[in-house]
């Protein structure tokens, strides 16, 4: 709920994009940015968005990103359900790889409406931190709600996060944050962004 003090113009209430969440430190998850929910976007910092649409992003969010040098990382994964589109598990590793590096932290994961392909990626993030898969299911139905995918769900469960363990030899952990010793990943590729579309700015 967005409060208004008498007397505050309109422009200073924070408004977060749809279905906005904090994911874990540094991550984030919503449904596509509109204008108004550029200045709560601003206080978040960050460095990276990864959107999951195939559809350009709109001029006034380039002009958003390119003024606060945020980095757009996109993986165009279709969104239909009639006929239905099976998600890309390749893309969805891609991404997995470009989310889990710290120097693209505070990083935005979104897609349309931040339910499905969104679901998907951050699902498919609680499998490679060991959480169980009713855990999994929970997060993913909160946000879905009624519109909940077997076949999203069926993706998850069969994403085989095991390549991407079997490739620890090039991933450290590095430790962030004041005192915390906050255990993190840093994926120590050079070329990450080959992959993805990164917006030029």
């Amino acid at each position: 709920m967005c409060l208004i003090i008498e007397g505050e113009r309109n422009d200073d209430v924070l408004v977060p994009p749809l279905n906005f969440s904090m994911v874990e430190e540094g991550i984030y998850r919503s449904g596509f940015p509109q204008p108004a929910n550029f200045g709560f976007l601003q206080t978040l910092n960050l460095r990276s968005i990864i959107y999951l649409c195939p559809e350009p992003y709109p001029e006034e969010n380039l002009k958003f990103l390119a003024a606060h040098n945020i980095q757009l990382l996109q993986f165009g994964i279709e969104g239909k359900t009639e006929p239905p589109v099976s998600i890309p598990s390749d893309t969805i590793m891609e991404a997995l790889k470009i989310l889990i590096d710290v120097r693209n932290h505070p990083v935005l994961i979104h897609c349309k409406r931040g339910k499905h392909r969104t679901g998907c990626l951050v699902g498919c993030l609680r499998k490679l931190q060991n959480w169980c898969l009713s855990s999994v299911f929970e997060e993913y139905q909160r946000f879905a709600g009624v519109k909940s995918r077997i076949t999203d769900m069926r993706f998850i469960e069969t994403f085989d996060v095991v390549c991407l363990r079997q490739c620890l030899y090039s991933i450290i952990y590095q430790y962030q944050g004041y005192g915390s010793k906050k255990r993190r990943l840093l994926y120590r590729e050079e070329n990450l962004q080959k992959k993805p579309q990164v917006s030029s700015i």
